[in-house]
């Protein structure tokens, strides 16, 4: 019985995942014991589930069918799990976490591994991507986003807060060039920025009527990585659009000083997300949890006056759900 229900669950992975190998990746199996496993599912049904060829594979009419049943089977399991779990106060079990890569890296994951180290019957999986990840598709419990929410049925979001960015750049390439004090003194300047595959992500400044003012800035350096950028102004190589949270110790023993302090200061919302569950367990509570509380800290760490932010529309009333 145990075999067959293990049997299940690696073919409801499959189909979902539409490969063996994603399957086996997401059970931390190897994929030829997923394999065996729906082989033997196969042969104890007395059917094919699977239409395989050496490009793609499909579920059979008999296997969307069995599919389909498994999959109401498993969210009532589920369902069963996360009631109890939810009476629970230590969290357990594994905890899968997507986060962007240096917002995760810095602000997220240190707090999440301090949950670890306090609760021993959990484990936590963090994976770092920019990329916007189906949490339901990929089976992630939780998402860490820093951007506007795109509206989504089934999924539930808490604001953590506000990433603000700030124009720096170090004292001797200020003592050089000059220190602009407005946009219209960015002309002039070199800039290192953040590009991609050839192209440079312009710097964003709200305008105070709800729009934004959209700069770009001359430069011969460009980084995919904001640490990177980080490193080269600290070495004078230019003017540097960052979040505050990643500069601040910079700022405070002087290696970057703040431009453009005359400029509202731009941000995108933080959330934490997650599937949305009637119950949900303790060990996405526990970690909604401490973001909600230790997140703002560090969004808040930089030592700069107090600006406004351009305020997101909220969305979602059919779909996404907000908790403020």
């Amino acid at each position: 019985m145990m075999e067959r229900f293990s049997g299940v669950l690696a073919f409801v992975q499959a189909a979902e995942a539409g490969s063996f190998a994603l399957a086996a990746e997401r059970m931390g199996l190897s994929r030829s014991a997923v394999g065996k496993s729906i082989a033997r599912l196969e042969t104890h049904l007395g059917t094919r589930l699977f239409l395989r060829t050496t490009r793609r594979q499909s579920l059979t009419e008999d296997g969307q069918a069995f599919y389909e049943r498994c999959v109401r089977a498993l969210a009532e399991l589920e369902a069963g799990t996360a009631a109890l779990d939810s009476g629970r106060r230590a969290p357990t079990g594994r905890l899968r976490v997507s986060a962007p890569v240096m917002f995760g890296r810095h602000c997220a994951a240190p707090l999440l591994w301090e949950l670890a180290q306090q609760h021993p019957g959990l484990e936590v999986e963090i994976s770092f991507s920019d990329r916007v990840v189906d949490l339901i598709e990929d089976g992630y419990d939780l998402a860490v986003r820093v951007a506007p929410l795109a509206d989504h049925a089934g999924l539930t979001a808490r604001r953590l807060g506000a990433q603000e960015m700030l124009v720096c750049a170090a004292p001797a390439y200020l003592a050089r060039h000059g220190h602009p004090a407005t946009l219209a003194e960015l002309d002039g300047h070199t800039a290192v920025v953040y590009g991609r595959n050839g192209i440079s992500k312009p710097w964003r400044f709200p305008d105070g009527q709800g729009g934004e003012k959209i700069v770009s800035v001359p430069s011969r350096l460009r980084f995919d990585d904001v640490e990177t950028i980080a490193d080269a102004a600290v070495q004078g190589a230019g003017l540097a659009w960052l979040p505050c949270w990643l500069v601040a110790e910079h700022l405070r023993d002087g290696r970057l000083v703040a431009v453009l302090e005359q400029e509202r200061r731009y941000g995108n919302e933080v959330y934490a997300v997650w599937p949305q569950n009637k119950h949900l367990p303790s060990k996405v509570r526990a970690a909604i949890d401490v973001l909600v509380a230790r997140i703002p800290e560090r969004l808040s760490s930089a030592t700069l006056p107090d600006k406004p932010l351009r305020r997101r529309a909220k969305v979602g009333e059919e779909g996404l759900r907000i908790i403020e």
